[in-house]
């Protein structure tokens, strides 16, 4: 074992000790970070090489700075993000929500299809749908300013056209027309305030986190959006919290000129987002 390695294996005792959840990871991560190499590449580096700089990433990643602030990315899917300060880092949950919605645009008789992202943040969302949907348009909503600064750097060079609006007033123009709305909105109770992890609480922007008593205000808003937005036919696909699987499809409902609403389980099999097609008139 190389000198780094050795110092990866006490890291990862602190992280864990400071009840990091993935310590052993986020110990190689920012080793690798660090370093300049790939995790799988730490054995590689000669004790000569080693960077004292790793113990104050650790004690960052030990005070319960996300590891994403730390290194300044995220990885989403097939995109490596720019993220920090202002902007939600992206959770690996909501990978299964953006691959319900590509099958979904895939398996739609359209050449072109519009698709708009709500409370776009980091732009990870939008961006994927781009990437992996050939010949989409995709437009991308965000509200805070310090969180525009990343989806502009992250959708640089991309297909994804970037407003700066409310997700419940978003883009009149293209009422009627659009084949999907997607959003990973706020959606966590005022109430769990304290139970939120550190990284998530003292870090990732409150708007991005929090809606209401129940967490469910802005999803309610966003049902009006969606329908307006959406043609006859779209669909709209949101993620929630696992405590809310029960809650979210009502939202869609008939009698609001929904069909087919329904929930879905994230990898772990827990309740993680909710679908619905605007009704044919």
């Amino acid at each position: 074992m190389n000198l780094l390695l050795a110092e990866v294996a006490q890291a990862t005792q602190r992280l864990a000790a400071a009840g990091v959840p993935s310590p052993r990871f986020d110990a190689e991560e920012l080793a690798a970070f660090v370093h300049g190499v790939k995790r799988g590449e730490l054995h590689h580096v000669k004790d000569a090489d080693f960077d004292a700089r790793y113990w104050e990433a650790v004690a960052r990643r030990e005070a319960r700075e996300p590891l994403q602030h730390i290194t300044g990315r995220a990885f989403f899917r097939y995109l490596e993000l720019q993220v920090g300060p202002g902007v939600f880092v992206p959770r690996p949950e909501t990978e299964s929500v953006v691959d319900w919605a590509i099958q979904a645009v895939r398996a739609m008789d359209v050449v072109e299809p519009l698709i708009v992202d709500l409370c776009t943040g980091s732009g990870a969302i939008a961006l994927a749908m781009a990437q992996e949907v050939p010949r989409s348009r995709v437009h991308a909503v965000e509200l805070s300013e310090d969180a525009l600064r990343w989806t502009r750097k992250n959708a640089e060079g991309s297909r994804v056209t970037v407003h700066q609006g409310d997700a419940l007033s978003a883009l009149p123009e293209l009422d009627g027309q659009v084949d999907l709305v997607i959003s990973n909105p706020p959606y966590i109770p005022l109430t769990e305030w304290e139970y939120v992890a550190p990284e998530a609480r003292d870090h990732d922007p409150e708007m991005a986190l929090f809606s209401g008593e129940d967490g469910l205000d802005t999803i309610r808003g966003i049902e009006r959006t969606a329908h307006r937005l959406l043609r006859p036919g779209g669909i709209v696909v949101i993620e929630h919290a696992d405590t809310q699987g029960g809650q979210v499809p009502w939202i869609f409902a008939d009698e609001r000129g929904w069909a087919d609403s329904a929930d879905h389980p994230d990898l772990n099999n827990r309740p993680r987002f909710a679908t619905a097609r605007k009704a044919m008139p």
